[in-house]
């Protein structure tokens, strides 16, 4: 599981290189319409963890930003790890955690702790690094230096400091030194490997960025994208960078796509052992992210902000026994969805909780189950600014329902960049309407509370309300 990380790196025109990425998706199915359920990490993660939607688990933001009493995920919730864990595998959890803020990973199902605050992720990150600086040189870089006031951050930087002696590879030396005990064991094993890359600041080693050509970069058709018919939040945003020119645009995209590149090689280390074990073939691979990442797309990067397409989609690729082979399908399932399919993999107990579903008939069969994974739903309640969003995908057809502004309405597949909003359009009312009452449905069938009663005069901000098409009195 990477951070941050754009399901579109994995397209085959690409810039991105991600050969051992490539054959795993060769020996699987990549699902190129998986999304995330919320645009921030803990919530997702939390999700992926419990099948939930944020409104049901609780951690509606990320936790480092809020008080203690704030943000809190709850605790009678099962989460799959401690299903497999009772199932009689034996678990590792191994780089950022971010699920919710006790770092007590036992707790959740994780019997071996190498989360990035375990002591033996310090531990080991220091031998790694003894005699370092603490902080890496860059031969390249870039800070946000707008608007004015705010303290100077790093948006990307090229270091001379290999992967293996950054975050990424100690996490990945921790997972190895865990599948060399585990592997050809007698019990079952589930191994977690979660690298904070490619999240911002984007930070490659030289010898990964060399590997891409700064001329040949190609910027998204919509970075320059004037956001009109768009939320005013949105413009706003996008002053911080208001100054970036195309050359520097185009050396944060390989400075990204570099890092990409470095994470593929580390996974490619972990493969490598299954390989050699002979246990590769008897194993479930699985390749996913949080969240997207803007990268530019409408002059935006990172993410919290808009309901943009390269936010909301996720790599998501799987692979093993009984699971096709070399398909590429465009269903729509969630990164939650993964909570109830791992667990019908793994031959257990599903927990039937309604946000979530299994898509392991969609992973047997992609083109014959494909039809019946054509519907999404992401909620997001912004981050240090509280900001209400709902997005409701209907074949190529997406609805970004906005509390703190007019809504927007697209075609994916005529305007696959967002360009044009039709939600004030006469002609698309109808497919309006549509996607607000399966919004409606959603939030009744999900319970969730909030919006569902949000009918005090002044607090009617959907473009219809929740009533049946027959009893709306029009």
């Amino acid at each position: 599981m990477t951070d941050q990380m754009q399901g579109r790196v994995l397209d085959p025109d690409s810039p991105c290189r991600t050969p051992c990425f490539d054959r795993l998706a060769a020996r699987g199915v990549r699902i190129s319409n998986a999304y995330t359920p919320n645009a921030v990490c803990s919530p997702a993660r939390a999700s992926l963890m419990t099948g939930m939607l944020p409104h049901n688990h609780g951690v509606l933001e990320v936790t480092h930003c809020t008080d203690d009493d704030q943000c809190n995920l709850r605790t009678d919730l099962p989460h799959w790890a401690q299903r497999l864990a009772e199932g009689g595998y034996r678990t590792g959890y191994f780089g950022k955690w971010h699920v919710e803020r006790s770092e007590d990973l036992a707790r959740f199902g994780w019997q071996v702790d190498g989360g990035g605050e375990s002591a033996r992720f310090r531990e080991h990150r220091q031998r790694l690094l003894a005699g370092e600086p603490g902080e890496p040189e860059y031969s390249l870089s870039r800070t946000n230096n707008l608007p004015p006031g705010y303290p100077k951050s790093l948006l990307y930087g090229v270091t001379d400091r290999p992967a293996a002696r950054r975050g990424m590879g100690v996490t990945t030396d921790l997972a190895l030194e865990f599948l060399e005990e585990s592997v050809g064991g007698d019990a079952p094993w589930c191994c977690f490997v979660s690298t904070t890359e490619p999240h911002d600041p984007f930070i490659a080693g030289t010898e990964a960025f060399a590997q891409y050509d700064l001329d040949a970069i190609p910027l998204p058709p919509n970075v320059h994208d004037p956001l009109d018919g768009r939320p005013g939040l949105y413009r706003k945003a996008g002053r911080t960078w208001a100054d970036m020119t195309d050359r520097e645009r185009r050396e944060a995209a390989a400075c990204y796509y570099a890092s990409i590149t470095e994470i593929d090689g580390q996974y490619g280390r972990l493969i490598g052992l299954l390989e050699e074990r002979g246990a590769l073939d008897n194993t479930i691979v699985v390749l996913t992210s949080d969240h997207g990442e803007l990268l530019g797309a409408h002059g935006l990067y990172c993410k919290n902000v808009s309901g943009f397409e390269e936010v909301y989609q996720i790599p998501m690729v799987v692979a093993g026994p009984g699971i096709a082979e070399g398909e590429e399908t465009a269903a729509r399932v969630g990164l939650h969805d993964l909570c109830p399919t791992l667990l019908e993999l793994a031959g257990l107990k599903p927990f039937g909780d309604p946000d979530s579903r299994s898509f392991v008939a969609l992973l047997r069969d992609p083109a014959g189950q494909s039809d019946d994974f054509v519907s999404g739903y992401a909620e997001y309640h912004g981050t240090r600014y509280r900001i209400t969003q709902r997005v409701v995908w209907e074949g190529s057809w997406k609805l970004v329902f906005n509390g703190f502004d007019f809504d927007e309405l697209y075609n994916l597949d005529e305007d696959p960049y967002e360009l044009q909003n039709l939600a004030d359009d006469p002609a698309h009312q109808e497919r309006l309407r549509d996607l607000v009452d399966r919004l409606w449905g959603r939030l009744r069938d999900t319970k969730d509370h909030a919006l569902l009663n949000a009918h005090y005069p002044i607090l009617r901000l959907a473009p219809y309300g929740p009533a049946a098409p027959g009893e709306r009195g029009e």
